[in-house]
């Protein structure tokens, strides 16, 4: 009989976060073909569970804001938790490790013969060109797109045209294409519009038979600009365990379950140094930002590569040692992710298996079991409570049309409601504790791109509210299938009320400022 797997976990005391087991687990049958990765203990696959450890104490010591962390060896998970209220079931924004995967349609799309790397971009838009078509211009291949060398000073300013194809070939070229770097998510946008001009598919649907459903990556989504294009260089959502399963699939140079998804060679061509890339602030030697560009990967120290997004979203394939690292997280230091990454993990491996360690893969389950963001925990009560609890303030006018607020206060959290010309919202809100709801709440504040999943009109969040001093009342709302949170600050005055929202990119960041206005209200008489 085979148990499921999260209950025998949780039975066992590992809960959904845990490290991973032995495969040889009671009840686990790994079926030829299945999608599921392999669990294992890290010393029987050559990895020190202390290093691992140390891993996961420097990026809370460092305060990195990591979501998520999966750890691979040999094929099989050795590491895996999640930094609540973020969980395993539970998609992440991949903004530029999006990059990546459209790199692999363009290469499966050259697989089926639909095109070459050597292919003129006009080519593919007849009616986009300008009317004039300068020397550079014409010159652009598919593989300057992918190597992000299209010959552009600057990146293409399009997002706010209809056509972005069409503002992308208006564009002077100022250098000869292949031969200046430039990281440009409109290039790769270029590749997503030219697979579907190919295909008549978004690179989402045409990606779902030919890599997702042999991986087994249910429930991906990914923005789209508005002629319903899949946006390519961002936008892209899966779950932790999806970005290892799609690093392990390069780390297996194409291959899954005895079938070749991708050919060998274009994954060696996509992951080898093509351009001298830009970035980071540090010498050559300590920077990985400096070691070169693929097809849409950036290499890295100690032979590795890697495709990694805005804010630390990373899936680490190391072929030397057989590993693959998937990181998820809200880090304004990306770098310092990396160092901690070569390291601890990369420290901490072994050519061949290591005696089991009881003690360390004890702490080790107790730390990645325990994972939690730290909540804001100051007071859980007011004396201005009888005076405002389930109170209406009517709000002055205000660019956000919001109409009223109120706050509703219960024995262990709180609602927040908000009126605006769409209609009522409410966050829910635990005291010192995250609750898990949906809102309606547009999450578009908080991001770096304008861009919205097709159809998407509910957004999953996990709320917490603290009193800061008597007048003034906190909430932190996550939205836990992006990078990002929010601060929402209620300031009380006898009868009035100041409401100030901050976007988590602004606390990470002082020259980033939030656009919402404070909100200013008064007691409805």
């Amino acid at each position: 009989m085979q148990l499921n797997r999260r209950l025998f976990l949780k039975q066992l005391g590992f809960g959904a976060a845990g490290i991973g087991l032995l495969s040889s687990l009671p009840g686990e049958v790994w079926a030829k073909g299945t999608t599921r990765l392999l669990r294992s203990t890290p010393e029987a696959q050559g990895i020190s569970s202390a290093g691992l450890l140390n891993f996961a104490n420097a990026v809370e010591t460092q305060k990195l804001n990591v979501h998520s962390m999966m750890v691979l060896r040999h094929g099989n998970v050795v590491a895996e938790g999640w930094w609540a209220p973020y969980a395993p079931d539970l998609k992440h924004t991949l903004y530029s490790l999006s990059k990546s995967f459209t790199s692999t349609a363009v290469g499966m799309a050259v697989a089926e013969k639909r095109l070459t790397v050597d292919d003129k971009v006009i080519k593919f838009f007849p009616d986009d060109v300008p009317a004039t078509v300068s020397e550079n211009l014409a010159a652009m291949r598919v593989k300057d797109l992918l190597t992000m060398s299209t010959g552009h000073d600057k990146e293409p300013a399009v997002r706010a045209e209809k056509n972005w194809a069409k503002a992308f070939l208006a564009q002077p070229v100022e250098h000869q294409p292949g031969t200046f770097f430039l990281y440009n998510s409109i290039a790769t946008y270029m590749l997503s519009a030219i697979v579907q001009k190919l295909t008549g598919q978004t690179v989402l649907a045409y990606l779902k038979p030919r890599l997702f459903d042999p991986l087994g990556i249910e429930g991906a989504d990914w923005e789209v600009n508005p002629q319903g294009i899949n946006t390519g260089g961002w936008g892209l959502r899966v779950k932790t365990e999806d970005i290892a399963k799609f690093g392990q699939l390069y780390l297996q140079k194409g291959v899954w379950n005895g079938k070749k998804l991708l050919p060998a060679n274009w994954i060696e061509d996509a992951t080898k140094f093509e351009i001298q890339s830009k970035g980071g602030s540090r010498k050559k030697e300590e920077n990985d930002w400096l070691q070169g560009y693929g097809y849409q990967f950036w290499r890295c120290r100690n032979d590795a590569y890697r495709g990694d997004g805005a804010y630390g979203q990373y899936c680490i394939v190391l072929p030397k040692v057989d590993m693959v690292v998937a990181i998820t997280s809200e880090t304004s230091d990306m770098q310092a992710v990396l160092d901690n990454v070569w390291n601890h993990i990369l420290g901490a491996v072994k050519e061949k298996a290591l005696p089991a360690d009881a003690k360390a893969q004890t702490d080790l389950k107790q730390k990645l079991t325990s994972l939690a963001l730290p909540v804001q925990n100051v007071q859980s009560t007011s004396p201005i409570i009888a005076q405002i609890d389930n109170k209406t303030f009517n709000i002055a006018e205000n660019a956000l049309h919001v109409k009223a607020v109120s706050l509703n206060f219960g024995k262990d959290g709180g609602i927040f409601r908000i009126q605006d010309d769409k209609g009522e919202h409410r966050i829910n809100c635990g005291m010192g504790r995250w609750v898990e709801k949906e809102t309606d709440l547009s999450a578009l504040p908080l991001k770096l791109t304008p861009t919205l999943i097709p159809g998407e009109t509910q957004t999953k969040i996990a709320s917490s509210g603290t009193w800061t001093d008597p007048n003034t009342f906190v909430l932190t709302v996550r939205f836990i299938e992006t990078a990002h949170y929010e601060t929402i600050t209620c300031n009380f005055d006898k009868d009035t009320v100041k409401v100030e929202f901050k976007k988590s990119l602004a606390i990470l960041n002082s020259a980033i400022k939030d656009d919402r206005p404070v909100l200013q209200g008064r007691l409805l008489a």
